[in-house]
């Protein structure tokens, strides 16, 4: 079974960002996957400082948030843009992922795990410029980031009412492509790790 991970970089009440990772999960879950679902404010973890490592010492929830990315296989990460850049929130999170434990390996939240971006914005971009940002951030700390990403513009006009599906029939495969793609391939990327073993 594939375990993915499912969370969107914005807080905000009515996001299109979680729409969108709400949608993508439905349908991984269509495709056989284990889905956890997370929203980032579950996890108390303020504005990093190395100061707070030390005294006193980094909050509980760093390292439940590390295990919780490190106990899947993938995930599926919707990204807003802010200013044509990845949000704080987001960015945040995935740095205090990435800091030291004891007796966990370096960057054991991110290296082999597949990533699969999505972003959706009122604009008509959909977020690409961040995008690209996030790659960037997530290839640099190990993580396999899947071709496919998805935009979707008009965001405030691009879901049906029921949220079950995107208005344009273009996105919408395109969506379903990227959900398929990130199913086969961390399932594909899980299993010969499994055998390496």
């Amino acid at each position: 079974m594939v375990r993915l991970l499912a969370f969107s970089g914005s807080a905000r009440t009515g996001s299109f960002n979680q729409q969108l990772v709400d949608l993508a999960t439905a349908k991984a879950r269509a495709l056989g996957a284990e889905v956890t679902a997370v929203k980032l404010t579950d996890f108390d973890l303020p504005l990093f400082n190395e100061d707070l490592e030390k005294d006193p010492g980094p909050p509980a929830d760093v390292a439940r948030w590390r295990h919780t990315l490190m106990d899947h296989d993938g995930f599926l990460i919707a990204c807003p843009e802010y200013n044509g850049s990845i949000t704080p929130l987001l960015k945040n999170a995935i740095d205090w992922a990435t800091r030291p434990e004891e007796g966990v390996a370096p960057l054991a939240a991110y290296q082999g795990k597949t990533a699969t971006l999505l972003a959706a914005s009122p604009g008509a971009l959909g977020g690409i410029r961040g995008l690209a940002h996030v790659r960037t951030i997530l290839s640099g700390i190990g993580t396999i980031v899947l071709p496919t990403q998805v935009a979707v513009g008009a965001a405030h006009q691009a879901f049906t009412d029921d949220g079950s599906a995107l208005q344009n029939e273009r996105t919408e495969k395109m969506l379903q492509m990227a959900v398929e793609q990130c199913v086969q391939r961390t399932r594909a990327l899980a299993s010969a790790t499994a055998q390496a073993k």
